[in-house]
């Protein structure tokens, strides 16, 4: 893909003057507790304190809000795990614009009951089966609804740096950022913002160990596209990252890292006793990481976004008891 083709951080500044207003600024947290233990500074974007739970909301709405008025009264189109899925619902109705939504049966039961809500129409497909992309360009086609991706597009990535943009702002220059990778919509419209803001800034993107697939195509210089993970981080469920991510990345971020579950469970139960937070797994995958290298970390101004806290209630009483 050409550079000039890719979101630039005038794009992310754009997106925020878009939001601005119906997007929360959401808090930055600290804990004492968590400073003691790394010896650093660290700050937490919570973007769990989101509209509908996740940062999501910030890119689905940027992008919704530039449909001329036919876009509008076609509709449109999305598939998502779940936070995508509520941030297209949710910013679809305060817009005024018919949306259906394609899920996965098997994403969590409040994500779905949370998208309907919201005035969507849900199409469930069997993540391991079937082929979402397909599903969604086929309504498209089939409906005249414009498919906005969870990812691979440049106003969601835009839309998603606001929230990197807000913590610089918030906090100052850090010296290492941790954000979680799925698809790579945070991450690249995270690493924009950095190169803008904090240039020496070392940015660390974080997947599920199980997976691995940004860090295999990061490591590799190319696209490498793996099977549906198993992981209880299943907004991280992806097979591989987007096209236009995949360059940002691949330009601007010094290195992916992982998590695994057991990682991922220690950070939920640690933000949900000290720092009274639900977090939803895929949320915990930077604070993971940070936590595994926070030796290297001493002495640094530390950032990391918490990218949401959407989770079925009883699914996390087991994890949290387990």
């Amino acid at each position: 893909m050409e550079n000039h083709l890719l979101p630039t951080y005038d794009d992310v500044v754009a997106a925020a003057h878009r939001i601005h207003g119906h997007a929360h600024t959401t808090p930055v947290l600290t804990s004492r507790t968590v400073d003691q233990a790394f010896g650093a500074s660290v700050f937490f974007k919570c973007e769990n304190f989101q509209r509908m739970g996740a940062f999501k909301f910030r890119g689905a709405f940027n992008a919704l809000s530039r449909f001329d008025a036919d876009q509008r009264k076609r509709g449109v189109v999305a598939f998502s795990s779940g936070n995508h899925a509520q941030g297209i619902a949710l910013s679809a109705q305060l817009l005024g614009i018919p949306a259906t939504i394609v899920m996965p049966h098997d994403a969590p039961a409040a994500k779905i009951a949370a998208t309907r809500e919201y005035g969507a129409t849900v199409v469930l497909y069997d993540r391991y089966k079937e082929d979402r992309e397909a599903i969604g360009r086929d309504l498209a086609i089939t409906h005249g609804y414009t498919l906005i991706p969870p990812f691979d597009h440049p106003d969601i990535i835009a839309g998603q740096g606001t929230a990197a943009k807000e913590l610089f702002e918030e906090v100052g220059v850090l010296d290492t950022l941790f954000v979680c990778l799925g698809g790579g919509g945070l991450l690249a419209g995270s690493a924009l913002s950095t190169r803008a803001l904090a240039p020496e800034c070392t940015l660390f993107g974080v997947e599920p160990l199980a997976g691995n697939d940004g860090q295999l195509s990061f490591r590799a210089g190319s696209h490498v596209r793996i099977d549906t993970p198993k992981t209880i981080a299943d907004g991280a469920q992806t097979q591989q990252l987007g096209d236009i991510t995949f360059e940002i990345i691949r330009r601007d971020v010094n290195d992916i890292l992982t998590a695994d579950d057991d990682q991922l469970i220690a950070a939920m139960r640690f933000f949900a006793e000290r720092m009274k937070m639900v977090v939803e797994p895929t949320g915990c995958l930077g604070f993971a990481a940070a936590w595994h290298m926070r030796e290297q970390l001493k002495g640094q101004r530390v950032g990391v976004i918490i990218s949401g806290g959407n989770i079925d209630l009883p699914r996390y009483a087991a994890m949290l008891a387990g």
